[in-house]
């Protein structure tokens, strides 16, 4: 049971990095995008990498807790798993965050080509493209997945 566990937690993990590896390279192409239906190209390729990040965050959680739970050697309040636990709610938070621009995006490109005006430039479509902040939070989320990723491979204090 503990190596399917495993081999299901990892699983989780490649997909929850190969989300933010698919989210930031939308994210630094789309910077210098203005028009609307050039934008959604960008959003129908990122479609599968929501579904990867919800995935890969439950399941990394879930299946986590599951293996120390099954190992007599680990329990779930070690600090190294309460760590990556702190970890993985500063992850999934931030990295709500900083969807929410590109969100605002998506919906602003849609409205834009729905209006019929898709192939205009929109200043306000670019902007939101080009949001620091979402910038920001989607690297502190990145961060935590790295530092999860650290704490599970050293195991500190296990």
């Amino acid at each position: 049971m503990y190596e399917w566990l495993l081999f299901l937690h990892v699983l989780a993990a490649f997909a929850l990095v190969a989300a933010l590896v698919v989210f930031w390279v939308i994210g630094v192409v789309a910077r210098n995008v203005d028009r609307p239906v050039e934008s959604l190209r960008y959003f129908r390729v990122a479609q599968p990498a929501n579904v990867l990040v919800i995935v890969g965050t439950l399941g990394t959680l879930i299946l986590g807790i599951a293996l120390a739970i099954e190992r007599d050697e680990y329990q779930v309040w070690d600090g190294w798993i309460l760590g990556a636990i702190a970890l993985w709610a500063v992850a999934v938070e931030t990295g709500r965050r900083g969807g929410v621009p590109y969100a605002e995006a998506k919906k602003l490109a849609e409205q834009r080509v729905a209006d019929g005006r898709g192939d205009e430039p929109s200043p306000e479509l670019a902007a939101k493209l080009q949001d620091r902040s979402g910038m920001i939070l989607n690297a502190v989320s990145s961060l935590a997945v790295l530092l999860i990723l650290v704490d599970m491979i050293y195991k500190p204090g296990a």
